[in-house]
């Protein structure tokens, strides 16, 4: 597979200088006057010194730390607007240091782009070995029959071999999990669960963001999902299999909530970075990353579109969240990204008019050269990409691919799948999964008693209850954010039937982990003709694409779709 070098990547490294080494900045930058409105900045420490140098820089240039990550070297910190920056050019032991932009999707209520990695069409250390324990097995549940992605991954026949251990656990790294849903609830692991975000009701125009905090102090629990997006993920990977609803592809894992995410779906650079060395630092196995870090598709070292201080900001996320994916690898974490839903191959970008899209009305186009620019996390180091096909298995129109990035392939659901077929168009081509209540009430999917709405009808929402009268809801979504939970639950199993066992929970490298996903991997040959036409089914011709490769690795499937069934089963020699 061609791996271009990622320009700027920095390990990492243990942050060993002192404040005593500490180099105050120049005395001509010093001099630098502040003036303008308070904002947020994101500083980053450069390699070799440590965090608390980095601190003492930014108190010097005259700011304030907010937050600081000391495994990536990563500060908030606010300062005037005008005068910061330049105060600490001076200090060796700042990286480079940027005006705060978020880090994200789009505003709540765009519903064509609710969360910027679903197109929503139709719903438009070890303390001695012991030998592993006995694999736990389960059946399936009432609503699976609707769940094609888990008969196409084979988790219907690798459950009866292995359902998923419970002392595995996937980070749920996106705008939340609702631990009060009856699928959910089993599996949620609340004691390693946390929040790393505060809600924004607006940005600095006056336009909704998060809209009216739900809480007091702007911070949401850490059981809590505004956005409805990081439940569907946590269902599709480990729903449990209990005789009720739904279940997920490892049915018997620990789902952790690492939220980095808006309710309305954008992600900040300083909680995306904190939740990715938590995961690191908390000992969870898998991390789903169904996003892409903005307010830039696309972070490019020099594009001539962009000024100075953008250049800067840019390059500042790329070292910063390669820093984070890193330091979370080196602590055994697997990291299973989206591949995106820019229907473009990732080795020869299409042109970005959406950056930045924050605030909004910001954005302007942007010629994207591929050497020096970079969509995060899908091209940080060690990520594990998946991209997206339908129940026909034809790659989904809006999924991006290509062989640069490209790991394994999954479900991920396609509207527009079956044309000419009783299929074309139905949301049953989409991926059914939980659904918070909150959020089925707030889109109007569901009244106040709880009947789905003639709208969640027409959305296909489905619900089931219990004798009890616990209910749960669940909705239909398309995208690459959905087939990467696909490969995440696969990756949960691998873990679960391999892993290191010890008093202290299970281990797996995930560099084995990542060998045993692709070498399993069914593989799936390119379409004949190798170009696929999607202006029959309504699209653009720049959505058009031509697949490369062969069967064994290609630019549409790499690998092959994840197979649960044959990793759990043959996945032992992939091991070595």
């Amino acid at each position: 597979m061609n791996r271009r070098k990622l320009v700027g990547a920095a390990l990492a490294v243990p942050l060993v200088v002192t404040l005593a080494g500490l180099v105050a900045p120049s005395a001509a930058n010093a001099q630098q006057a502040l003036s303008g409105k308070t904002v947020e900045f994101n500083v980053l420490a450069a390699d070799g010194a440590s965090v608390e140098s980095a601190e003492a820089a930014v108190r010097a240039a005259g700011g304030t730390v907010v937050t600081s990550n000391k495994a990536a070297g990563l500060i908030t910190a606010t300062a005037p607007e005008n005068g910061f920056t330049a105060r600490l050019a001076g200090s060796r032991a700042v990286d480079t240091a940027a005006r705060s932009k978020s880090i994200g999707q789009s505003p709540r209520g765009d519903k064509a782009a609710k969360t910027k990695a679903v197109e929503q069409e139709g719903r438009s250390a070890k303390a001695g070995k012991k030998k592993s324990p006995k694999a736990t097995t389960a059946g399936l549940d009432p609503l699976d029959s609707l769940a094609w992605g888990l008969t196409a991954v084979r988790s219907d026949l690798a459950r009866t071999k292995q359902a998923g251990d419970k002392r595995v656990k996937v980070g749920i790294l996106d705008t939340g999990v609702d631990a009060s849903h009856p699928d959910v609830a089993p599996n949620f692991d609340r004691a390693l669960s946390r929040n790393f975000t505060r809600d924004i009701p607006f940005d600095e125009n006056g336009e909704v963001v998060d809209g009216p905090c739900e809480y007091r102090g702007c911070v949401d629990p850490a059981d809590v999902d505004n956005g409805g997006h990081g439940t569907h993920v946590a269902g599709t990977i480990a729903a449990a299999a209990d005789g009720f609803g739904i279940s997920g592809v490892a049915p018997g894992v620990s789902i952790v909530n690492i939220r980095g995410g808006q309710d309305s779906g954008y992600f900040f650079l300083q909680p995306v970075v904190d939740a990715m060395t938590y995961a690191g630092d908390a000992g969870i196995d898998v991390v789903n990353m169904s996003f892409y870090v903005d307010p830039w598709l696309y972070n490019c070292a020099n594009n001539p579109a962009d000024s100075p201080e953008q250049r800067a900001e840019q390059r500042l996320i790329v070292r910063s969240i390669n820093r984070a994916m890193e330091y979370a690898h080196r602590k055994g974490v697997s990291q299973i990204v989206s591949l995106g839903n820019g229907h473009m191959d990732l080795g020869n970008p299409l042109p970005d008019s959406s950056s930045p899209d924050y605030p909004a009305g910001t954005a302007y186009p942007r010629t994207i050269d591929n050497a020096t620019c970079f969509s995060l996390p899908i091209e940080g180091p060690h990520a594990i990409g998946v991209s997206a096909y339908g129940p026909s298995q034809a790659k989904a129109d809006y999924s991006n691919y290509g062989t640069e990035r490209i790991s394994v392939s999954a479900p991920g659901g396609y509207f527009r799948d079956g044309l000419g077929t009783d299929w074309y168009r139905t949301n049953e081509n989409l991926i059914l999964s939980t659904y918070p209540r909150n959020v089925a009430l707030t889109e109007g999917a569901i009244d106040e008693a709880g009947n789905i709405t003639p709208d969640g009808e027409a959305l296909g929402v489905q619900k089931a209850c219990k004798a009890d009268g616990t209910c749960g809801y669940y909705q239909y979504l398309q995208g690459t954010s959905m087939a990467s939970p696909h490969a995440s639950g696969v990756a949960a199993l691998i873990v679960s039937q391999y892993g290191d066992y010890t008093r202290t929970g299970v281990s797996l490298s995930p560099d084995k982990v990542k060998r045993v996903l692709e070498g399993t991997a069914a593989e799936i040959a390119c379409p004949t003709p190798r170009t696929v036409d999607y202006t029959p089914i309504g699209r653009p011709a720049e959505f058009n694409a031509t697949c490369t490769g062969t069967p064994s690795f290609n630019s549409f499937y790499g690998h092959g779709s994840v197979d649960a069934w044959n990793a759990v089963t043959n996945g032992r020699k992939f091991l070595k």
